[in-house]
């Protein structure tokens, strides 16, 4: 009777607000990770290329986790493409402009953009908490919350040294 546990995976409690948070979270922290991994080659900063490593290291397995749960929805798996608007999500057009940049002005984009970036985040899992009925999808989005904020601090507090 142990199969029955994992027969009753898909009818886990959950609602289209967590779907939506898992699904439009996935490609929010794709960028993340795209804008992270700019940082090594075009940084001379070892506060933000730490901080760049931190924040990839969090978000890949947490893209990971987000396709575990929805597959445990019963939901297709989440896609890296962006195709609508999302909260902090960086336009093609500055991500073009980041890439082209090195040095002390990549660091100072890099870090205001991912403040925004972050931030869009959070409201994005604020609303997830709000609204979502699913105690692992809350709890991711609580989690985002409080490393987020935590990442916001600091690099404003990078900004202000700059």
């Amino acid at each position: 009777m142990s199969g029955s546990s994992t027969s009753a995976a898909p009818a886990a409690n959950f609602n289209d607000a967590d779907v939506m948070f898992l699904q439009m979270m996935y490609p929010h922290h794709a960028q993340a990770v795209e804008m992270a991994k700019l940082v090594p080659t075009r940084s001379q900063n070892q506060q933000v290329k730490d901080l760049a490593a931190a924040i990839e290291k969090a978000q890949a397995p947490e893209m990971q986790q987000m396709t575990t749960l929805l597959a445990g929805f019963g939901k297709p798996a989440p896609s890296a493409t962006m195709s609508h608007s999302m909260p902090g999500l960086m336009t093609p057009q500055q991500m073009t402009e980041l890439t082209g940049l090195s040095g002390a002005a990549f660091d100072k984009m890099w870090l205001q953009m991912m403040v925004e970036h972050h931030q869009g985040a959070i409201t994005m899992a604020n609303d997830e908490l709000k609204n979502g009925t699913n105690a692992d999808a809350k709890a991711m989005a609580q989690a985002i919350v409080t490393a987020q904020q935590a990442e916001i601090t600091t690099m404003n507090g990078m900004l202000a040294k700059m």
